[in-house]
Parts: structure tokens; sequence; C-alpha cells
């Protein structure tokens, strides 16, 4: 039988209960930022789906996740395996993208209440505010790159994130200096990797979830485990495309590429963020993990644009200005000569999506 699937508002509070009722068998739900312009969503989905997520299309058009109850709950349960027990979280994140929505599942497996960080857009302070309610000995939070770099850089934030039993950080790579600035300041941070199609983060510092299976194939990095979506709605192209059945195991194929070594995982760029620059691969995401290595560039962002000569370069976005003969020394030293970034672009700001992430669109349109 086709079940229900119920569009709701993203308020912490109405995707909590609408997820209770999912979880226990009521309609599905999809949680948009904007659900006015939901007029393309259908009104049934298959009975095993329980939750929509809708991408957030920072490289391309977003895609609307199936998600099952097993799966989220598999989740949760993994995710507490890995962190030595369950607690009470803070919420930080808009609770229409995968990471915010675990928070809440996370609250409901273990029966505590969700704290959440009010106000629209990410407040270090508010977030501070926020934690002097948390009331749980084990305390966890989840964090995108740029939050945790803005809680770090105000004196205020500091103590309420050294009271933190653990602090995740993904939706995007994340920069090895911020890390280790936040491990020498004391900070307990877990880089969490995975995305809606595994139900969120399911490898902790490269360690998968104890049910999570890993592996590489050609070069790119493939999960299985029961915390897989069940597909994209409405879309079975894409679905055969990244997920297939192996004998009796089910895997997604993540679009990342990487390396495994004594069971850690390395994810070393996107696939489909390779370009072609005179006749000669090259990541964007190995050029932008060397780039904010380098002092100032912190939050900088590469992206390509084309090249009469060329065929397609990388560039170098960034708020702080640095000399680009240094940056592109250091990254050809590093990558080769193909990698060296031709040229630096100075902008205000790094437009950001709801998430946090760097709207990466936006920045290739300039």
């Amino acid at each position: 039988m086709p079940r229900a699937l119920t569009v709701i508002d993203d308020r912490a509070e109405v995707v909590l209960e609408s997820l209770r009722r999912a979880l226990d068998g009521g309609p599905a739900i999809l949680p948009l930022a904007e659900p006015v312009a939901a007029a393309d969503v259908p009104r049934t989905v298959a009975s095993t789906v329980a939750l929509v997520v809708q991408s957030s299309g920072s490289t391309g058009a977003p895609k609307r996740v199936a998600l099952s109850a097993e799966a989220l709950l598999a989740s949760a349960a993994g995710s507490a395996a890995a962190l030595g027990g369950q607690g009470q979280w803070l919420l930080a994140l808009p609770a229409h993208y995968i990471a915010g929505i675990n928070v809440l599942v996370r609250s409901m497996v273990a029966g505590t209440e969700p704290i959440v960080v009010e106000g629209g857009h990410f407040d270090p302070l508010a977030f501070v505010e926020a934690a002097t309610r948390l009331q749980h000995p084990m305390r966890f939070t989840s964090l995108v790159p740029a939050q945790l770099a803005a809680l770090i850089a105000t004196d205020a934030a500091l103590e309420a994130l050294r009271s933190f039993s653990r602090i995740l950080v993904g939706g995007q790579s994340t920069p090895q200096g911020l890390l280790a600035q936040a491990l020498e300041l004391g900070l307990n941070v877990t880089r969490s990797y995975g995305s809606s199609e595994t139900s969120g983060g399911c490898v902790y510092d490269g360690i998968p979830f104890p049910d999570v299976t890993m592996r590489i194939v050609d070069g790119e990095v493939e999960l299985g485990g029961p915390t897989l979506a069940e597909g994209y709605l409405g879309d079975e192209e894409l679905t055969g495309r990244h997920f297939y059945t192996e004998g009796r195991a089910r895997w997604y194929r993540t679009s990342d590429a990487g390396s495994i070594t004594d069971g850690i995982l390395l994810v070393t760029g996107r696939l489909d963020d390779v370009i072609i620059s005179g006749g000669v691969k090259v990541s964007l995401g190995a050029i932008e993990r060397v780039v904010t290595s380098l002092p100032g560039l912190l939050h900088a962002v590469v992206v390509a644009r084309s090249h009469e000569r060329w065929g397609e370069v990388p560039v170098v976005v960034s708020t702080v200005s640095v000399p680009l003969e240094d940056i592109r020394t250091i990254v050809g030293g590093v990558l080769g000569a193909e990698a060296r970034p031709a040229e630096l672009v100075v902008v205000e700001s790094i437009p950001l999506l709801p998430s946090g992430k760097p709207d990466r669109k936006a920045l290739a349109s300039r």
C-alpha cells in the first residue's frame, strides 16, 4: 500500500513531532525551508519510505532522497555505538538537512530533549546560550566547518565548546588547519562522513559504524549497510546509477574518490570535481585542501573557469588577498604544475547555502 507524503516546514518542533509519527508508521514527511515551493511533490510514496530529504544542490540540481525508518534508526544506533553512548544533542543545523534531522532522531532514540540554537542565521552567541540549557552529562552537537570556525574565533564560545563530549564536523571537507586548531584548543572534534543517501554521517574519523561496510571500486568510495536510502524519489534512472545490489549486499556509489588503509577511510575529493586542464585531470578538491592549509586561506574555495587554451583552470576565491605566486608555488609542489591555480579572486564574503556550505554554483557563476 502507498504511504501518504506530507510536506512540512523545517521548524525543529514541527519536524520532531512529524518524525515521531513517521517512524511509528504515520505519513512520510518532506521537510523544506520553503514548503510553498513544493508543487511537484507526489502525494504518496512507497510504504517503506518514512522521510524524504531534499539535497542542498551546492554543485548541481537538488535531489530528493527517500529514507526508511529502519535506515534512520540504524544510523542513530551506529552513531551511539561510535560515540560511546547516548546523550543530549544541541541542534545548530537546519532541520530539513539530514545532519539536522539526525540530531532529532538521535534525541528521540535517547529519550532526551534536543536543544535548538535559535535564529535564522548561525550566531556563535546564540550557540553559547543554547549550550547553557543542556543538562545531560553526555553532550553532543553536529556542525559544518564554517560554524566551527566561527565558534573558535569567538572567545565566549570556547568554554561552551569544551563542554561537549563530542563535536561532529561534516557536510563538506574539513580543512586540516581547522581540525588542528580545534584539537589544540582541547575540543573533542570528530570528522563525520556520509550523505543523505547514507542517512547522514556513517563513518567517524575514517572508521565506519559497526554495521556499515565500505570499499573502493575503481578509485570510488562505496558504502553499504542498513543506513542506505531506498533511492531517489521519482528518479529510477538516478537511483540505478548510484545504488546496486551485489550478491546479498546493497551498495551506494558515493562519487567520492578515496582510499582505505588499515581499515581507515581517506576521502581525497569528488570524482565530479575533476576538471581537464591542458589534457590533464586536476582535482579541485585536492587543490582546495592544499590552499585552505595556507595562512589566511582557511575559508577559501576553489572553483573552475573556462580557458581558451587549457580548457578549464582552477581559480581560488577568498576574502583575503594573498600573493598568487605563493599559492601556485605551494600547490604545484604538492600536486604538480597542472594543479596550480590560474587566478585569485578576492570577494567581500563567500556566499553560503543555509547548511553553511559554500555556494559553489554562485561562485562559479562569477
